[in-house]
């Protein structure tokens, strides 16, 4: 699994016109699947992603979580973060994992979060969504449970 986490003032996601999923302080995280995940990779990847310091204390140092400070994550899907692009212009998604095991992936890592005590937001999985947010830093980390576990 791979999740791109942005730190943010405040994230919404729409489909067709109807708010799905809003927070305020919290992380923005874009999910993707690929073939070989297991329950084992979200349950990383929640760890992680609910661990993180990466909000400022008094000092201006990055040592408090998304837990620690009270902040919320929107999650959403995102079968393209395992787009190829090396080849040509068009990417190629061969690497995304099919729809009904990277659904069951996607919803183990937002229950993983929500079980740590966090208000998770979704967007609608297979939708065409519409994501606002501002990023507050900017702040941005990409994390792959393969090559960082």
């Amino acid at each position: 699994m791979r999740v791109v986490v942005q730190r943010c003032k405040e994230a919404q996601v729409t489909v067709n016109g109807e708010i799905t999923g809003q927070i305020s302080q919290g992380l923005m995280v874009l999910v993707g699947v690929t073939h070989e995940d297991t329950d084992k990779d979200a349950q990383y990847l929640a760890d992680k992603v609910a661990g993180l310091r990466i909000f400022e204390d008094e000092e201006g140092k990055m040592n408090f979580s998304v837990t620690d400070v009270g902040g919320s994550v929107l999650s959403v899907s995102q079968f393209t973060l395992y787009g190829d692009c090396r080849k040509g212009k068009r990417p190629n998604f061969m690497g995304a994992a099919k729809p009904d095991a990277a659904l069951e992936l996607y919803e183990r890592f937002n229950r993983e979060l929500a079980a740590k005590g966090l208000e998770v937001a979704t967007g609608r999985f297979g939708e065409m969504m519409d994501v606002t947010f501002t990023n507050w830093g900017p702040v941005t980390l990409i994390i792959d449970s393969k090559t960082t576990a």
